[in-house]
């Protein structure tokens, strides 16, 4: 429990100090074609996680399995950053200009309130709510490592637009 309380917490502070790095000028710009904007990229994390807290805090259901038997796999495919993956339509960014202050107020409020489930609920309960695309349906514990595997492909996603600006 504590590990993964210690992952999480690492997770989203690291991201916030990337997200720090940045003006409000170049959150909004454009590194290179076909590149996502450091905006966008935290516009769709902000979309994905907080989707994510909902699923865990939907109905769930007894697991029939290892609580943990996807974190593996989810790891492997989600930190191959030669990997390119295309994001499901609903947690699309748009193409607008996004608040810096706003997003990482948005990101806290995303991290405390993943710490406050990693603490409180039951995570080897499978989640119903969303049967994700490759995966099927996750326990709470895959959902907490999808969030964080999720957020730190994206980490390094945005050292790479800050570099190219």
């Amino acid at each position: 429990m504590e590990t993964i309380l210690l992952d999480t917490d690492q997770t989203f502070t690291n991201l916030l100090q990337i997200v720090s790095a940045f003006d409000d000028k170049q959150l909004n710009e454009i590194p290179f074609k076909g590149s996502w904007t450091a905006g966008q990229v935290l516009q769709h994390l902000i979309l994905a996680n907080s989707g994510f807290i909902e699923v865990m805090q939907g109905p769930v259901k007894e697991t029939e399995r290892k609580p943990d038997q996807q974190v593996a796999l989810i790891r492997k495919d989600f930190l191959n950053f030669d990997s390119k993956m295309e994001s499901p339509d609903f947690i699309l960014p748009l193409p607008i200009s996004y608040s810096k202050q706003r997003q990482i107020g948005t990101l806290e409020n995303i991290k405390s309130g993943l710490l406050h489930l990693v603490d409180t609920a039951e995570l080897d309960k499978t989640c119903l709510a969303f049967e994700l695309p490759g995966y099927g349906f996750l326990t709470r514990f895959e959902a907490v490592y999808f969030v964080n595997y999720h957020t730190q492909r994206h980490s390094h996603q945005l050292k790479n637009i800050y570099q190219y600006l």
